[in-house]
C-alpha cells in the first residue's frame, strides 16, 4: 500500500510518518513538502493509493492540489488540518476524511484502516485509467471504456465518446481493467458491459462497432458472457 504525506512543515510530516511506523509499517511511505511536487510526481508515474494531505501549505494549497490530483488519479485523500472550519471546504473536493493537527494515533488508525479498505476495493475494480496522450495525461472513467484495440506499440482506446491512441501494451492493460473486460482476440480487449451481440467470429459493441472474436476462444466467451449476464 503507497502512502503519499503531503506537508510544507518538517514536523508535520515526521509525526504522520512515525506514527505510521508504529501501526502500518508494511506500507510504503514518500513524502512532499509542496502540492506541486507530488502532482509533478503522479505526472511522472508515482501511484499513490492513500494520500495524507495538510490543508494550509505555502504555494498550490491543499484544496487545490486535491483538485489537480483527481484528474490524474483515484487516489484516497485524507486531509491534514488545524483549523476546524477548514474541514467542510475538504468534502467539496471529495476527501475520504480528515484529521486534526496534532495527529491523533487511534484516530489516524482507524481512518487509515478504513481508507486501506476502500484503496483494496479500488484496486479490484478500478473506476478511472490515467491516460498519456498528445503530450497531456487524461483520466478515463473505466465505465466509459467499450473496447480496447492493439495498434503495434500503442493502444487504441475506444470509450463512449472518443478514440484514444497512447503507448501501452495490451497484456498490461488486460491486468490493469481486470475480470469486466475480455480478451476476445489477441488485438482486441472488450468490455463484456459494452456488448450488444455476437456470432462465431466477432463481437458487436456499442452503437455497433463489429471487432474480432477468435475462432478458438468463442466456447470460452459464450460461457464467461452468459456467466456476467446473469451476476
Amino acid at each position: 500500500m503507497n502512502i503519499a504525506i503531503c506537508d510544507d512543515e518538517v514536523r508535520g510530516r515526521e509525526r504522520i510518518l512515525t506514527l505510521l511506523e508504529k501501526e502500518f509499517s508494511q506500507t510504503q511511505t514518500k513524502e512532499f513538502d509542496s502540492g506541486m511536487k507530488l502532482i509533478d510526481s503522479v505526472k511522472e508515474g508515482y501511484r499513490p493509493d492513500i494520500v495524507l494531505l495538510d490543508i494550509a501549505m505555502e504555494g498550490m494549497d491543499g484544496m487545490e492540489t486535491a483538485r489537480r490530483l483527481k484528474e490524474l488519479t483515484d487516489s484516497i485523500l485524507i486531509f491534514v488540518t488545524g483549523v476546524k472550519e477548514q474541514v467542510f471546504d475538504a468534502f467539496d473536493v471529495g476527501a475520504f476524511h480528515y484529521l486534526m493537527k496534532p495527529v491523533d494515533q487511534d484516530k489516524m488508525t482507524d481512518v487509515l484502516k478504513r481508507a486501506m479498505q476502500e484503496a483494496e476495493k479500488r484496486q479490484a475494480s478500478p473506476r478511472y485509467l490515467l491516460v498519456k496522450t498528445e503530450g497531456s495525461h487524461r483520466r478515463v472513467p473505466v465505465a466509459d471504456i467499450l473496447y480496447a484495440e492493439n495498434s503495434g506499440r500503442k493502444v487504441i482506446l475506444h470509450t463512449k465518446t472518443e478514440s484514444l491512441e497512447y503507448y501501452e501494451r495490451m497484456n498490461h492493460l488486460q491486468e490493469v481493467l481486470g475480470e469486466g473486460f475480455y480478451r476476445c482476440h489477441r488485438g482486441y480487449l472488450v468490455a463484456l458491459s459494452a456488448i450488444s451481440g455476437y456470432d462465431h467470429d466477432s463481437i458487436t459493441v456499442g452503437q455497433g462497432d463489429r471487432i474480432y472474436l477468435a475462432k478458438q476462444k468463442y466456447g470460452e466467451f459464450v460461457k464467461l458472457y452468459y456467466k456476467f449476464l446473469k451476476e
